[in-house]
């Protein structure tokens, strides 16, 4: 099959599922220019490591001439004058961009929900959530109107809605993806990423948007070797934590911990049980963090340059956050919440360097 009769393929799926037949509501906007892209690449004018796979972007990643609008009537009507970064390595290694995908309102929330132009419905589970907030990303894929998708997350937005719809999504390391022409929710967590229905296109999306980027400071170039995805080392060690004296659901611990043994087992792996230190302060350690950054971000959404003024748009959940992040931002004394949370998050991190070592 050429990519163009594949365009078409998927342009009929969506057409059929996504706004009738079983509404999953995954995708807020068609490119218009999907099919001349399909055709250009079948010329050979286009061609890259991605040649021919129809990809869908999160709505909060800018793609030029389509609406960026995190699905908020806050930027609605913005059309974005430029392409991100990750989009611009799409376009040069031959994938055809399909479409933007919903999400839950400025990445603001975990399910999927809280988008202003409707929820997003789990393909695999109609009725339930499909997780967030890159839900439109991973519904996209489960419901077959894409090959991969970009997502963005900060504290488990590609990997929930993976998880939910039962595909494959990866959060890479922070700073090794650009996050320039991404309207992210908080900058010191905040990630693009893939979302695909197998391991291998996971790998190769990553292996394309990674990468230093003279337009994002904090980017840098990572050791990976695509080859070596299928070619596992013979010893492995999985370090499975102690949550012992955690807040967690007994339930889901159990079954990760029978998944992890029966993987090890079949495959001759070794399990080591992981203490991690400081652990339980993650909760407090995130939320400061990301109501401070997302309440400083939205700053620029003052109804004066373009879209409308957030405070007077937005939901429930964004103004929430915002409160929140106002809040905290006023009673900062002596770096007493923020600039604490960020030393928390140095710890945290130290620890998990430590388990990576063992």
């Amino acid at each position: 099959m050429n990519t163009e009769e594949k365009v078409k393929q998927y342009l009929n799926a969506i057409e059929k599922d996504n706004k009738k037949g079983k509404k999953i509501n995954a995708i807020l906007e068609i490119n218009s220019q999907a099919l001349e892209e399909a055709k250009e690449i079948d010329n050979g004018k286009r061609n890259g490591k991605l040649r021919g796979k129809v990809i869908v972007v999160k709505s909060n990643i800018n793609v030029k001439g389509m609406h960026a609008s995190c699905a908020s009537k806050t930027l609605e009507d913005y059309k974005a004058t430029y392409d991100a970064t990750v989009v611009e390595k799409l376009r040069n290694e031959g994938a055809v961009i399909i479409g933007m995908s919903n999400m839950d309102e400025f990445a603001a929330g975990g399910s999927g929900e809280t988008s202003a132009f409707g929820a997003t419905e789990n393909p695999n589970a109609l009725g339930l959530i499909p997780g967030g907030s890159s839900s439109g990303s991973a519904a996209s894929v489960a419901a077959g109107f894409c090959d991969i998708a970009l997502g963005s997350d900060t504290g488990g937005s590609i990997r929930n809605p993976a998880s939910h719809c039962g595909v494959v999504g990866l959060k890479p390391s922070y700073s090794s993806v650009s996050r320039y022409g991404l309207i992210d929710l908080s900058m010191s967590l905040d990630q693009i990423g893939p979302i695909a229905k197998n391991v291998k296109d996971v790998a190769l999306l990553f292996d394309v948007i990674r990468g230093k980027d003279k337009r994002d400071a904090i980017s840098q170039d990572i050791k990976f070797n695509l080859e070596n995805v299928n070619k596992l080392p013979k010893e492995v060690t999985i370090g499975l934590l102690d949550l012992e004296g955690l807040n967690v659901n007994n339930d889901i611990k159990e079954l990760i911990e029978i998944k992890t043994r029966q993987i090890a087992k079949e495959k001759n792996w070794k399990i080591k049980k992981v203490k991690l230190n400081y652990l339980d302060l993650a909760i407090e350690t995130y939320y400061p963090l990301v109501y401070v950054e997302f309440f400083s971000g939205t700053r620029k959404f003052d109804g004066r340059r373009y879209g409308k003024k957030i405070e007077d748009s937005a939901g429930r959940e964004v103004l929430r956050r915002i409160l929140g992040g106002s809040e905290i931002s006023k009673a900062e004394y002596q770096g007493r919440y923020y600039h604490l949370a960020l030393k928390a998050k140095q710890i945290i991190e130290q620890e998990f360097k430590k388990a990576f070592e063992r």
